[in-house]
């Protein structure tokens, strides 16, 4: 898929996403000299008005193919601050999937390493690091095998059991980095707490919600809909 240009937002409140050519939607066509040349607000061939906009990273994301579930934003921005990451950080990140995680940690520090073991996640991948014009280095590998890097500030794992990955991870991070887990169940993150005594220091364990509020003039309410549980976030660090 090309690499999202411009976003544009009809009279519904409905985005239009814009990579080339012309923009045909259900309230009318765009021309795409118009689309290029537009600042601000744009008019169909039936006179609608959209707003218009250069689309940035985060756009660009939303359109990005996706094999399995991805960590949402809430969570990798908490990642992120909880671990005082920066743009010299080594950092892995195992159980690439989709590699939204990996993509947001990029745009942080260059020096990434993902691991994935599943062929068909690992082409997702890297379809998407070159639609974002990333320069990540991915490695079909099974983690729970074993890690090559050493010294490293973080690593984060989106996989079913990571307390298989103990031993390699303490050899592997700094002293005092973090070992950031994500898991869907609390039985998991029980077992993982439980078999990561005497190796790290459990700094806490996190669960985040998400809700956005309705705001016109005077009508002000929470949005029926939010970002509930998505996974548990359990935060080692290396003593």
């Amino acid at each position: 898929m090309k690499s999202i240009k411009k976003v544009l937002i009809d009279e519904k409140g409905n985005r239009h996403y814009w990579s080339s050519g012309d923009l045909q939607t259900d309230l009318g066509i765009l021309k795409e000299e118009d689309i290029k040349n537009a600042f601000g607000k744009i008019k169909s061939h039936l006179k609608k008005e959209f707003i218009i906009f250069d689309a940035n990273f985060v756009d660009k994301l939303e359109k990005l193919k996706r094999g399995p579930a991805i960590i949402t934003k809430k969570d990798i921005g908490y990642i992120i601050t909880s671990t005082g990451i920066h743009r010299n950080s080594k950092i892995l990140d195992a159980g690439t999937g989709s590699g939204f995680l990996a993509a947001y940690l990029a745009r942080i520090t260059p020096n990434i390493i993902t691991y994935e073991k599943n062929p068909e996640f690992l082409d997702i991948a890297k379809k998407n690091f070159k639609d974002l014009d990333l320069d990540i280095e991915i490695k079909e590998k099974d983690i729970y095998q074993g890690i090559d890097e050493k010294n490293l500030d973080l690593i984060v794992l989106d996989l079913p059991e990571p307390w298989k990955v103990l031993d390699h991870a303490k050899k592997a991070l700094r002293n005092g980095q973090f070992l950031v887990c994500y898991l869907p169940t609390i039985s998991q993150v029980i077992k993982l707490v439980e078999n990561s005594k005497d190796k790290f220091l459990l700094e806490k364990v996190a669960e985040l919600m998400e809700r956005e509020w309705y705001v016109e003039g005077l009508k002000v309410r929470p949005k029926s809909q939010m970002i509930a549980h998505t996974a548990f976030l359990v935060f080692l660090r290396n003593i």
